[in-house]
């Protein structure tokens, strides 16, 4: 990821397709797949991994995925490959990408979308998943076209759209197919916050800084990793089920050090310095 070499100090080779790299708490998943960063079954593969990776390493507490460049973020599934496969392989293509994009959403981490372009079909499904969805202004457009080639959005973008913008607005975007900027994704709570960035690289600083609030010794890291697994999960199961996720997390919470740490800093009147244990 050429623009965020500054502030990176560690990379790993998760295939080209994908780049890997933190520092500081924070991973950053780069789709790199010029122009357009669209995804094959070959990428989501290696997007899979970088997850897992990302998951299972102590030192991340938080998951950036962006696009390569500057003028796409995700065009979504690259359409000569799905034009010369199988309906079968279609099928399993699909399925393959809803079983990685669901373990992002389920990663308890919290993870964000770095919009730093156009950020349209399979690529507005990626960042979907992701739990917060960051983007740079007047750099690009998004939303869910496929009515256009006689499809739906079969990543999850008509379950997870009509989840974050109600079912009415959802069946109205994916039925006209529109297009729009970043700008009309902050009104309907697509998007969550618009950075104003000269350049790409400052943008990804900006989405850098960002996310080490949530990281230690800002943030008790573990706390809002349970916080999305307690929304998320929650959000699909009854409300009374969801009430005993939520006291069970909160009940390891209360076994930790952090937790400890944040009591006697708010008793004592002092800034709490969380250390992620």
């Amino acid at each position: 990821m050429a623009e965020a070499e500054a502030h990176v100090t560690e990379t790993k080779p998760n295939g080209d397709l994908v780049q890997y790299s933190s520092n500081e708490g924070v991973a950053f998943l780069t789709l790199n797949d010029p122009p357009a960063n669209t995804y094959s079954y070959e990428m989501m593969q290696t997007l899979d991994r970088a997850i897992l990776e990302a998951r299972l390493d102590d030192t991340v507490q938080v998951i950036v995925i962006v696009g390569s460049g500057e003028k796409f973020f995700c065009a979504g599934a690259n359409i000569n490959m799905l034009r010369s496969v199988t309906p079968t392989f279609k099928y399993f293509f699909c399925l393959h990408a809803n079983e990685t994009l669901s373990r992002l959403e389920q990663t308890p981490k919290l993870v964000i979308a770095a919009l730093n372009g156009h950020c349209v079909g399979g690529g507005l499904e990626v960042a979907m998943a992701a739990d917060l969805r960051l983007a740079r202004r007047d750099a690009g457009k998004m939303g869910l076209p496929e009515v256009s080639l006689g499809v739906l959005p079969g990543t999850g973008g008509t379950q997870r759209l009509s989840r974050i913008v109600g079912k009415s607005k959802a069946i109205e975007l994916m039925a006209t197919g529109e297009l729009f900027p970043f700008e009309r994704g902050l009104e309907l709570g697509l998007v969550n916050q618009i950075f104003d960035a000269q350049t790409g690289e400052q943008f990804l600083q900006q989405v850098s800084d960002y996310a080490r609030q949530f990281t230690t010794p800002n943030k008790a890291a573990g706390a809002v990793g349970r916080i999305k697994r307690s929304v998320q999960t929650g959000a699909e199961i009854p409300f009374e089920s969801a009430l005993a996720l939520e006291r069970e997390l909160q009940q390891q919470l209360f076994q930790t050090e952090d937790a400890r740490e944040g009591l006697d800093a708010y008793v004592n009147k002092r800034k709490p310095i969380f250390k992620g244990k």
